[in-house]
């Protein structure tokens, strides 16, 4: 069968691009691949899924149509591009032309049109034919042999549509009745106007009833009110909408079966590309597990692929090309065979002496420790590895058996705890507290590569191989050459014989000493060096010793919470089946979907996903749960089950057998603001909104009886530090005063005294207080208070009026950003803003909101880190028994000896609320119990 898939082409970038818009990805030289990414993602799942015998990608140009002659004001609203999906766009043709798949343009006419065009051309054929678009205009083009393919999107599915479905879901009796549709309800993306009044729902009714545009004119004496008279004074605007709708299928465009088959994509100019793009996963998965990015690296060559015919005639889009760097030689990158090296191994007790000896003599050494695993809880140590000078390296190995590892081990103690040489490394903290079950506690002033990539450059990778290929051109040897690539049948270290433990170690401390040269002037250039000497680095002790430590879980207290939620569960199921009047699975999205909108009919506009079902979202559910009671059932079922799954009876499995205990690794390098994140468990999202979801911190409890939890959490400390920062009379009046912000907030904005506010007025201004944070606007805050648009503006232009700090602040901080790309912490923290300036007003809204609020969140961050550093000093230095454990968020929580309580608890208040100097009074709400829950 003759498969013919025509891509939408812009319409897929798009959708590729803001796919990833939270979550960028990002070359180390800056450019953002989001879209070329998930396009090339798109592409390969449609060639390896549907197996399509032609393809072609279809694309708009610059020149007007025949739309734009008939109407003006034809897309005259759309936004600009997003400089960054400006940039993107060339590479994501070379992309294109690299799978040797044609891309069609014809000036005077949309990609719709050609894509219409070549769709009927190939019917005629006995082609198969898929327009793959998200746009819903296609649906008119859908035939027996011509259908719509909507690609797999947020977790849903693909989805295919036949004659069958766009009838179903259009609600018309003909494809083609879908243009009038159009016509009527109007394109606000297009500027298509329509006829004012009529949406979707009207649209479909008309054409239900009369059949077309034309005909409801015609008979639009039969219609009532302001409806009939909006037909009648806008027939010839709903006309002309209707023709701007129509797809043109007579484009000058021929049909060239042969340029448009699938044949296998050119090595020569897709691999120095992904190289370019650093698209490591994505080359092996076109190119096979040998592709390396690292065998060249080479800028794009623009010859031969924008402007000239290509693959039978068809014209290529033409693009701004300065957006690719110009073509240069091909560089190889380097590597453990192409550089001299001198890598020695240690194995001998004379040997080791001799390398310790030197170390000594050192002030600051590289090391790294090679394990049998990544849970440095739970692996064994298999060698270290030193380095002091680029090109040479040390690798020690160790015996399997504990005693011997020890005893090699301690040789070192006298280098590694030794607290005037300083130690550099990747990710010390796992090497750290690897040493620790080894009876080493190091010492000395830490460089950790990791996190100085991490202050630098905090939104792109910090993996020690890509910063290695991206700062010193060399490529290290990769763990999967020695143990095999990940997964269930992958080795260990133990299993690789020495000579090749040694070259892999040894290049391991080499490389990384030599990133530690190229990030410490960048560090200066940044002006960071106060955040790492002071915050990051020495936090890294603090979390290994954290980690070290862990919690103890109440394994009784988990068991009988799982059996009470499971009765809760099950009630909860019932309940919802009784006032459902029928028996269904309610975690099925489509058969809960059937329940509320066609059985219960809670909603008559209620939204269906690209599937065909209705959307059962959190955010759907909770939108109707005021309405109905059900919907707060199912969504009290929701949670219940989560609960249970991910924390009751997950969190027994995740006990470490050697301790008993729980260990949390916590992660230094990954959110942007600075604050930490946590995993294997996440305490950061441990529920505690629910009085149920706050009961799973009852688990967490002292080592024994003979020790109690304290817990320490900032009071309000984001709307303290907005304060802070702004220096906001008001506002810092407030907190002076020991006042309820937001009872204090609710008095100023609606003109009452303190004691006359009510609480609607003060759950107003709380949620004003927090969403002014994350820049939220009026419909926002509407939309969260469920009150009138107008009385939200209302209730913002009063709050700015009353604290015009915060409205100076915004506007500051926005100019400053715009100016330098960046926003900073108290402490310096840097948080880049790249679409700061974009034309695209949602790309620039949501940068943004990053400015304001980075640098609250930012500070808030920071000041726990500081706080966490010297309460965890002072702990040491008064040699008390106290220890910290957890961090979630602003609240820290220790695991106390009785006798200490009393003097444990001033040294965290002190500690936390003199982090950093402020003004405003920084409040800390201290407690203790026998479990976290009693404490908080």
């Amino acid at each position: 069968m003759k498969k013919l898939f025509l891509l939408d082409g812009m319409a897929l970038i798009y959708r590729a691009h803001f796919a990833l818009s939270k979550n960028p990805r990002f070359t180390s030289g800056g450019l953002n691949t989001s879209a070329v990414m998930g396009f090339t993602n798109t592409l390969l799942d449609v060639l390896k899924k549907e197996k399509p015998t032609h393809m072609a990608v279809v694309f708009d140009t610059d020149a007007p149509t025949e739309r734009h002659t008939d109407f003006e004001a034809y897309k005259a609203h759309r936004e600009a591009m997003p400089e960054d999906l400006s940039k993107a766009l060339p590479y994501v043709i070379k992309v294109i032309l690299g799978f040797n798949i044609p891309v069609i343009t014809s000036d005077g006419y949309e990609a719709d049109d050609i894509i219409g065009t070549l769709a009927k051309k190939a019917e005629l054929k006995g082609y198969q034919v898929y327009c793959m678009t998200p746009d819903k205009d296609f649906a008119q083009l859908v035939s027996d042999n011509i259908r719509i393919y909507k690609p797999a999107r947020m977790g849903n599915e693909m989805e295919i549509l036949g004659v069958k479905e766009v009838l179903a879901k259009w609600e018309v009796e003909r494809v083609e009745q879908v243009i009038d549709i159009l016509g009527l309800w109007g394109d606000a993306v297009d500027n298509i106007p329509g006829i004012p009044g009529v949406g979707e729902k009207t649209a479909k009714t008309l054409i239900k009833q009369y059949g077309s545009v034309e005909n409801i004119i015609a008979n639009s004496h039969e219609l009532k009110g302001k409806l009939k008279e909006n037909v009648e004074n806008f027939a010839q605007q709903g006309l002309l909408s209707k023709k701007l709708a129509t797809i043109i299928l007579d484009v000058p465009v021929e049909l060239d079966e042969e340029g448009l088959e699938i044949c296998a994509p050119s090595k020569d100019l897709l691999e120095p590309l992904f190289a370019e793009l650093e698209f490591r996963t994505l080359g092996r998965r076109v190119f096979g597990d040998e592709f390396s990015i690292t065998e060249m690296k080479a800028a794009s060559v623009q010859t031969d692929l924008f402007g000239n015919p290509v693959n039978g005639g068809y014209t290529s889009l033409t693009v701004n090309t300065t957006e690719i760097s110009e073509p240069e030689v091909p560089v190889n990158i380097k590597n453990i065979n192409t550089v001299e090296h001198t890598y020695h191994l240690a194995d001998t007790p004379e040997k080791r002496a001799e390398l310790i000896a030197m170390l000594k003599q050192q002030k600051d050494i590289c090391f790294d420790t090679e394990t049998t695993g990544t849970d440095a809880n739970f692996c064994e140590l298999v060698g270290l590895s030193f380095a002091v000078k680029p090109g040479e390296a040390w690798y020690v190995p160790v015996p399997a058996t504990e005693q011997e590892a020890k005893a090699i081990a301690a040789e070192f103690k006298e280098v590694l705890e030794n607290e005037n040489i300083g130690k550099t490394g990747q990710n010390l903290k796992f090497d750290i507290l690897m040493l620790k079950w080894y009876d080493i506690e190091v010492k000395g002033n830490l460089f950790d590569t990791m996190l100085a990539h991490y202050v630098i450059d905090p939104d792109t990778r910090h993996n020690m191989d890509i910063l290695s290929e991206n700062y010193l051109n060399y490529s290290p040897v990769s763990i999967t050459t020695l143990i095999g690539p990940k997964g269930k049948n992958q080795g260990n270290m133990r299993d690789v014989e020495i000579e090749k433990i040694k070259d892999y170690a040894a290049e391991d401390a080499d490389v990384t000493l030599q990133l530690r040269g190229v990030f410490e002037p960048q560090i200066k250039q940044v002006e960071s060096e106060k955040l790492i000497n002071e915050i990051e680095h020495p936090l890294v002790y603090v979390l290994a010793d954290m980690e070290y430590e862990g919690v103890r879980i109440d394994h009784d207290t988990l068991r009988d919470f799982s059996k009470l939620l499971e009765t809760d569960i099950a009630q909860l199921e019932k309940t919802v089946f009784e006032k459902a009047g029928v028996k269904f699975n309610i975690a099925s999205p489509k058969q809960l979907g059937e329940v509320l909108f066609e059985k219960l009919l809670l909603d008559p506009k209620a939204k269906k996903t690209k599937t065909g079902q209705y959307q059962t979202g959190e955010d759907v559910l909770l939108a109707l749960a005021a309405k109905s009671d059900i919907v707060r059932d199912i969504l009290d079922f929701r949670q219940l089950q989560k609960l249970k799954s991910t924390y009751v009876d997950a969190l027994p499995q995740m006990v470490n057998p050697k301790t008993g205990r729980v260990h949390t690794s916590y992660n230094q390098a990954i959110a942007a603001t600075g604050r930490l994140s946590s995993n294997n468990p996440n305490l950061q999202n441990i529920p505690i909104r629910t009085e149920r979801g706050r009961e799973v911190r009852k688990a967490f409890i002292p080592r024994d009886s003979g020790h109690t939890i304290i817990s320490a959490d900032y009071s309000q400390i984001e709307l303290r530090i907005i304060a802070e920062i702004s220096k906001d009379a008001n506002m810092m009046d407030a907190f002076i005063k020991n006042i309820d912000i937001h009872t204090a907030t609710a008095a100023n904005v609606y003109g009452v005294a303190v004691e006359e506010v009510t609480s609607t007025q003060r759950r107003n201004a709380k949620a004003v207080n927090f969403g002014i944070i994350y820049g939220q606007s009026a419909f926002g805050l509407s939309q969260n208070l469920g009150i009138p648009r107008k009385e939200a503006a209302d209730i913002i232009e009063q709050y700015f009026a009353q604290f015009p700090g915060i409205k100076t602040y915004m506007s500051d901080t926005m100019n400053f950003a715009r100016e330098n790309g960046f926003v900073t912490t108290l402490m310096g923290r840097r948080r880049y803003l790249r679409d700061i300036n974009s034309a695209n007003a949602t790309v620039r809204g949501f940068a943004e909101r990053n400015a304001i609020n980075a640098p609250i969140q930012g500070s808030a961050a920071d000041m726990i880190k500081i706080a966490m550093i010297n309460i965890h000093r002072e702990l040491k230095a008064q040699k008390l028994d106290a220890r910290m454990t957890m961090q979630v968020h602003d609240e820290l929580v220790f695991d106390v000896p009785h006798h200490e309580i009393e003097i444990v608890k001033p040294i965290i208040m002190h500690n936390m609320k003199t982090a950093i100097k402020t003004e405003v009074p920084i409040m800390v709400e201290i407690g203790s119990g026998n479990n976290w829950l009693e404490a908080h």
